[in-house]
């Protein structure tokens, strides 16, 4: 009522420039007026500390070789030397199946190379006769007492003999090729450990039968060194960029869930894995395992340390999604938007009155932001929003 009376006076007084001054500012004292009784301003204030970016990921633990040991022949299993969790060495005995019609295939071959070897010597008599009679002959027909037809003749017969025996040598190659592979079968009989390890799995019982006609089937499963484990993980097509080798990264199994374990990326694969129209890439992490706390198949829930700084700057995030009434404050300034700079403007409580500040941004970690350019200092009070003075405060921030 006083300000319309003012206003009035100013009429009356017939003065058009008092008026207009008097309009300005009480639409000046529109825009920045305080905040209602039933509103408060709720701000934080800047501190220096640490942020680190991180990119999180879900993998599986797995030994850092697996071998599957299978069956190249098919038979009974007959024996079985080794069972879960069993240690081994390589050229260790696993398995035996029944080796008994290998052997009689084996003695088979064996007797069909004695067979051969005998058609060789068969072959070879008349191979020798044959020569003998074609030389005689062509000593006769230098001497003109047989005709070139009885000389034909006998050159044909050596021909074919020398045939023969040539059949007969391929004969020998044959059975001794089938001798081979029947005494190999035979061996095969006897599964024994390809390398140093522990038997993860067993998938077969004494008295089983094992097909091996289409596929080999697998009989172990053995790990090379569970004291050395990795973890392959599914990472985002959106943050493998920021995966390096080398780069460290933590994680944590359900197993032991106050315990963190630690590795290092050896290998970023680039094989993408699409499920359901969504890409990740296997970024591999070893993890060294000296008490065998892991176990191969664990879920991992991993994360990488992508950035780190320290003793910067930090402001909430929160106060970067706050936005005044546009009744309460002056809009803010346009910022300019510039390439590979982060430019943001926050409100800032100076003299109980908002302040708009532009500030550049580096990485955060969801929480807080790094700031690394901008009219800001330790102890500035950053509005994160506004609220009725009804609303409980969050512990440790300031109201106005």
């Amino acid at each position: 009522m006083e300000m319309w009376g003012i206003m009035g006076i100013g009429i009356r007084g017939g003065s058009i420039m008092t008026v207009s001054i008097l309009v300005g500012m009480g639409l000046a004292w529109w825009f920045w007026r305080a905040p209602t009784p039933h509103q408060t301003w709720i701000t934080e204030p800047l501190a220096l500390g640490r942020i680190a970016s991180h990119v999180t990921a879900g993998g599986t633990v797995s030994a850092l070789v697996t071998v599957l040991v299978g069956s190249q022949v098919s038979g009974r299993i007959q024996t079985l030397t080794a069972d879960f969790n069993s240690p081994v060495r390589k050229g260790q005995v696993l398995a035996t199946m029944d080796p008994l019609l290998f052997e009689a295939l084996a003695t088979q071959a064996a007797a069909n190379l004695s067979a051969a070897e005998a058609n060789l010597a068969k072959a070879q008599a008349p191979a020798v006769e044959a020569r003998r009679q074609a030389l005689r002959l062509q000593e006769l027909f230098d001497q003109q007492v047989v005709t070139q037809m009885d000389l034909d003749g006998a050159l044909t017969d050596q021909l074919v003999t020398e045939a023969g025996v040539k059949v007969a040598e391929a004969g020998i190659r044959q059975a001794q090729a089938a001798l081979q592979q029947a005494r190999a079968n035979l061996a095969y009989t006897t599964i024994s450990s390809p390398i140093d390890g522990i038997v993860i799995s067993r998938s077969v019982d004494v008295g089983q039968s094992v097909a091996a006609t289409f596929s080999t089937p697998t009989l172990f499963t053995i790990a090379e060194d569970l004291r050395k484990m990795q973890v392959d993980t599914n990472v985002a097509e959106s943050d493998v960029g920021r995966i390096t080798n080398g780069m460290e990264a933590t994680f944590r199994v359900d197993a032991w869930p106050d315990q963190t374990f630690t590795g290092s990326v050896r290998q970023v694969r680039n094989a993408p894995q699409v499920l359901q129209n969504v890409v990740t890439y296997d970024a591999v992490i070893d993890v060294a395992n000296p008490d065998l706390r892991l176990k191969p198949g664990m879920t991992a829930n991993v994360t990488f340390t992508t950035a780190e700084v320290v003793s910067v700057l930090r402001l909430p995030n929160a106060a970067l999604r706050f936005r005044p009434p546009a009744d309460l404050v002056a809009p803010a300034p346009t910022v300019a938007e510039v390439p590979g700079v982060r430019h943001r403007t926050v409100w800032v409580l100076r003299a109980t009155r908002p302040v708009a500040v532009t500030v550049t941004l580096g990485i955060t970690d969801g929480t807080a932001t790094e700031i690394l350019g901008g009219e800001l200092a330790v102890g500035d009070q950053v509005i994160l929003h506004l609220a009725d003075a009804e609303t409980p405060a969050p512990a440790a921030r300031r109201i106005f």
